[in-house]
């Protein structure tokens, strides 16, 4: 104990801490490396700079998101082996083989491929550079796989056995890779990390638009920000709600938490839409509710009965107040999402998409969002499991090691202190590669000479000088 905190207290706080921040890049990278391979493919089909121009933009982007996410990876491997050492031994025959699968099939896919993608298109020729690009996103999102695979098998452990020294060992591989949350959580995570690209590469072209509307490359990233935007928005939504049954079914405290129905309701439970909850009287207070339209969400049926948490133990109720606002916080900024995608569509037919200043400042203004709603969305998901580690198997508590409090002090304010300054001055870095415009590009920085139909590298203008700038 440390001044009222206990060491599974400190070492929850850690991990969280150094998952928030590693979350965040793969979010980033998953969705960028997919939009990175458009961009060339549509490069090499039209020969329109602007798309080589975006591609050198982002792709330098790209690999600093990567590197920081695979740096702030690492570390929070190193935990399982510290603090939570009783549950990498009890889950280890399961998980670890999971984690290996993602090492080898995906995550040195990814890094195999990045050097080509980056600085190869001259080299091996513009088919095998568009193979390597496709293979890089190909592995964002095959790593995402295996990593929402583990993760879900926690959620919604399958296909286990117990051995006689209490350990979690395989007995149908199939329905543990694919166990019931696992596509759910697959479509719901790779739709946000398509979404809080999105959000970026139009918060970056929203930016630059403010600044000089004739810009040619910040057009075209808008545009293309805004169409995906309008496009998997409302794929988000749909998603989330075909989640929510899924987890209603599953883990059905979690959905009584996220709805904040402390009671149960055997004819019709109400959408509580704010509140604050109250754990020591168990209620909401100060409730704005719409009646029965949680039934309706959750059942369909306006009068169908919900339990409430009235059902469940005590000492198995998530934290409710985390849950109830997380969850509120993530839907606020889909709802928000869809909004700017909407007024997108407006404007775009309405011929000012380039013009609209407002438009453009709230795309720059939701260009973090993304990131918040998928932290958001995280902490619905990880806080909603408690008080276990694997559902309703092993709890949190005897998942951890034999850590004394002030050991997990130390090393939380290590992290604390080295993360903020390293990845702070990531992220600085990025964003001032962001502030530039992408018609600040020369030629001269580019991977060579740029071939377009019918020409030859002596007909090219020289670097450093754009025709038609």
């Amino acid at each position: 104990m440390l001044d009222g905190f206990t060491a599974e207290t400190l070492a929850r706080v850690q991990f969280a801490f150094t998952v928030s921040f590693h979350i965040i890049f793969p979010a980033f990278s998953i969705g960028l490396a997919s939009y990175l391979a458009v961009l060339n493919g549509l490069w090499m089909t039209s020969r329109d700079e602007t798309y080589l121009t975006l591609f050198n933009y982002w792709k330098k982007i790209f690999a600093v998101a990567f590197g920081m996410g695979v740096v702030s990876g690492i570390v929070m491997s190193y935990q399982f082996g510290t603090n939570w050492a009783v549950f990498s031994d009890k889950t280890g025959p399961i998980l670890g083989p999971l984690m290996a699968y993602e090492v080898l099939s995906a995550f040195f896919l990814e890094a195999g491929f990045l050097g080509i993608m980056l600085f190869g298109r001259e080299r091996v020729g513009e088919k095998l550079h568009m193979f390597a690009t496709g293979m890089v996103a190909f592995g964002t999102l095959m790593s995402a796989t295996w990593i929402l695979s583990v993760n879900s098998w926690m959620q919604t452990p399958a296909g286990y056995g117990m051995n006689e020294v209490g350990q979690f060992v395989p007995e149908d591989w199939w329905q543990i890779v694919f166990n019931p949350s696992f596509p759910y959580r697959l479509v719901h995570m790779v739709l946000a990390a398509y979404l809080t690209t999105a959000l970026v590469v139009g918060g970056a072209g929203a930016l630059h638009l403010l600044r000089d509307r004739s810009d040619a490359g910040a057009k075209r990233m808008f545009s293309m920000a805004m169409w995906m935007l309008i496009t998997v928005a409302p794929l988000q939504i749909l998603a989330g709600d075909f989640h929510g049954l899924n987890t209603l079914e599953h883990q059905p405290a979690k959905v009584m938490a996220m709805e904040g129905h402390y009671d149960s309701h055997p004819e019709g439970a109400p959408l509580i839409l704010f509140g604050i909850p109250n754990p020591e009287e168990k209620r909401i207070d100060y409730a704005v509710e719409i009646p029965k339209l949680s039934s309706l969400i959750l059942k369909h049926d306006l009068n169908a009965p919900l339990d409430g948490l009235d059902t469940i133990p005590d000492d198995e109720e998530p934290p409710v107040a985390i849950v109830f606002w997380s969850f509120r916080v993530m839907i606020m900024l889909g709802f928000a999402m869809l909004g700017l995608g909407l007024w997108s569509v407006l404007q775009r037919f309405r011929g000012k998409l380039y013009q609209d200043v407002w438009l453009h400042r709230a795309s720059l203004l939701m260009g973090p969002m993304g990131f918040v709603a998928v932290l958001a969305g995280w902490i619905t998901t990880e806080v909603g499991r408690q008080p276990f580690t694997v559902y309703g198997i092993l709890r949190t508590s005897d998942s951890l090691a034999p850590v004394a409090a002030p050991a997990v002090a130390a090393s939380l304010v290590a992290f604390i202190v080295v993360y903020f300054f390293v990845f702070g001055a990531g992220t600085y870095y990025l964003l001032r590669m962001m502030n530039k415009s992408p018609g600040t590009l020369k030629l001269g920085l580019r991977d060579g000479p740029i071939r377009t139909a019918g020409t030859t590298p002596a007909m090219q203008p020289p670097h450093g000088s754009v025709p038609g700038k």
